[in-house]
């Protein structure tokens, strides 16, 4: 089905336990998210699926957790200290803010921000049609402080992004784990930006978690790897049922990559209501960020090659996921409305067709009834699937209504003990999809599950 907007998503998650707003008791706080129960799974599960396709069913990368808290000449080597920022316009009359660029945009007009250009435009507030300030820039970073006190000499700041982690411990990880080029260095991790104009639900924030991956490797053919990388991170949103009209790749324009960028291509997802948007991006780095920390730090981060006598400083491939943004995608991908049953209230309802690896709750468990014999071996039921699968447990309503709260959530089987159970030991599995019961044994539900959730 087409979705015009994020609206629905919003509020979906919100009645169902998949997202919150953050603080909402004390009015909420902008851009600011809680995941709920089933988002905490869902999320889990996307990241559980990246690290399994990154790191697990790969012999080439390894893990990493890095502190959020690092050394501020870090920041100072990144470029993040002198030009991590965004250009901002203030209204004189209304005196609220705004991205400069973003105004541009929904004027159709391609920011430049050249001496002289902002003027031209002659840009006024979109709230009250004031006059607006020139452009200046506000950087990005949270700053906090470390110790007692706070003076410019304890200044610390947050990190705006996870990869800054690996490259500190490039040389730690490749002698550790004696890896040869090529080879990865993967995280997943929090990561905050100050962002002005954040908003669209999860989309934007300035709290958010990414899930990123450093590849090492010579400069030589790393055009092929970059090409390889692109391939794999795109395959994967298709091989976890993300619909591949809705999946795209951007080239970066030359006047538009990074500073440091050799080649960049961005993964984008045609959100609802925001149309396609960043999803991923796939970086050509280059030696850019090892030759800085080297510099900085006057440590030698480069690589020998012992075969060949060849020292040289790596160059980078990088691959960049968002965990909420992909968990957004996901979210809005499954979601799909089909013609209300015979006893439902609703003309449509709404199923979240996940795919199986990622759906928050893989069963839920019915007694028909709330006899006591039948609710007994529901819960022994229960209690033998959980050790390997988040199961739900639910004997409140009719099961066409239980059917239909599963389904909202996207859950792929669910498995009802009826009286025929306690004489026959088997009970009735239905199918999200298509709907479909089957009688299984309940001796034969874990083998069952196994085969199901194989595929």
């Amino acid at each position: 089905m087409e979705k015009t907007s994020l609206e629905h998503i919003v509020s979906l998650s919100k009645q169902r336990g998949f997202i919150y707003p953050s603080s909402e008791i004390y009015g909420g706080l902008s851009s600011s998210y809680d995941y709920g129960p089933l988002g905490v799974e869902l999320k889990n599960n996307v990241k559980k699926a990246w690290w399994k396709a990154m790191v697990q069913m790969r012999g080439d990368v390894v893990g990493l957790d890095a502190a959020i808290l690092m050394h501020p000449r870090v920041w100072e080597a990144s470029g993040h200290l002198e030009g991590f920022s965004d250009p901002l316009v203030d209204c004189k009359k209304c005196k609220k803010r705004w991205r400069a660029d973003h105004l541009l945009e929904d004027k159709g007009i391609e920011p430049d921000f050249r001496p002289g250009t902002w003027e031209k435009h002659n840009m006024v507030c979109p709230s009250c049609e004031g006059e607006l300030t020139g452009v200046r820039n506000f950087n990005l970073m949270f700053k906090t402080f470390m110790g007692p006190l706070e003076d410019s000499a304890n200044e610390i700041y947050l990190r705006p992004e996870t990869c800054q982690g690996i490259y500190t411990n490039f040389v730690h990880v490749q002698q550790s784990m004696r890896r040869k080029l090529p080879f990865g260095i993967a995280q997943i991790g929090k990561s905050f930006r100050n962002e002005i104009t954040p908003g669209n639900f999860t989309f934007r924030t300035r709290e958010f978690e990414q899930m990123e991956q450093q590849y090492f490797v010579h400069p030589e053919g790393k055009g092929d790897i970059f090409e390889m990388w692109k391939e794999l991170r795109m395959q994967w949103y298709k091989d976890l049922g993300i619909k591949e009209e809705n999946l795209r790749f951007r080239d970066h324009r030359p006047d538009e990559l990074a500073h440091y960028a050799k080649n960049a291509t961005d993964i984008e997802y045609n959100y609802p209501g925001l149309g396609f948007k960043e999803l991923a991006g796939i970086h050509d780095r280059g030696d850019w960020d090892l030759s800085r920390h080297q510099e900085f730090s006057g440590q030698d981060l480069t690589y020998f090659y012992q075969e060949t006598g060849e020292k040289i400083t790596p160059h980078i491939i990088e691959t960049a996921d968002g965990a909420d943004r992909a968990t957004l995608a996901f979210l809005a991908d499954a979601y799909d409305e089909r013609d209300g049953s015979d006893q439902s209230k609703h003309d449509k309802e709404v199923v979240l067709r996940f795919h199986k690896s990622l759906a928050p709750i893989k069963m839920a468990i019915f007694p028909l009834s709330k006899k006591e014999p039948l609710q007994k071996l529901a819960k022994e039921i229960q209690q033998k699937l959980w050790y390997n699968y988040m199961t739900q447990y639910d004997e409140t309503g009719s099961i066409g209504k239980r059917y239909r709260r599963q389904d909202q959530i996207g859950t792929p089987y669910c498995v009802t003990v009826d009286f025929e159970s306690l004489e026959d030991h088997r009970v009735t599995v239905r199918d999200r999809d298509t709907m479909e019961q089957e009688r299984i044994a309940i001796t034969d539900l874990p083998s069952f599950f196994t085969d199901a959730f194989s595929v």
